[in-house]
């Protein structure tokens, strides 16, 4: 369900029917500009053991702002650890990161809170609250408690799987 909506949207699945996209431009026309139109955060974390948080965060970034992304969460004195030392709420900091870094209009987020503290979730929180004054959008997929104001709810339920096994 949810995951599969945001894999989607991301262009990594292709839908069953139909298309998926873009200001009325189908997105497969155009794949490599879609995937800079998009941050797609699934549930893996891509950090690399041998690298520092610094390298692991420099791979993804585009001009970004390295040190104020990773002081944005909570990160920043842990710049020169390699990967591998990493907490598992370390390593999603530090993916969530990556936002921050590379400018798109969206942000797809899959079980962002995932391992991460109260005080994680208040800062991922004002990530997407900045996104979104600055014009971005987001897509969150979740189960838990995430404060976005004005943010509407899709409840999957109310659009059930249709299978057509006569074909």
């Amino acid at each position: 369900g949810k995951s599969r909506l945001l894999r989607l949207m991301a262009g990594l699945s292709r839908p069953a029917a139909g298309r998926l996209s873009w200001d009325g431009e189908d997105v497969t026309d155009d794949r490599v500009g879609h995937n800079e139109r998009i941050r797609y955060l699934g549930h893996l974390d891509p950090v690399k053991p041998p690298l520092s948080v610094a390298e692991n965060l420099s791979f993804w970034a585009a001009g970004g702002d390295i040190p104020a992304a990773l002081a944005a969460f909570g990160i920043g004195h842990l710049a020169d650890v390699p990967g591998r030392y990493l907490s598992a709420g370390q390593k999603r900091r530090l993916n969530l990161a990556r936002l921050l870094v590379r400018r798109s209009p969206l942000w797809l987020l899959d079980e962002p809170t995932t391992a991460l503290d109260r005080d994680a979730v208040g800062m991922l929180a004002d990530a997407i609250a900045g996104h979104r004054a600055a014009g971005g959008m987001v897509a969150v997929s979740t189960h838990a408690e995430l404060a976005i104001p004005g943010a509407a709810s899709l409840d999957l339920a109310d659009f059930p799987a249709v299978m057509d096994f006569a074909a």
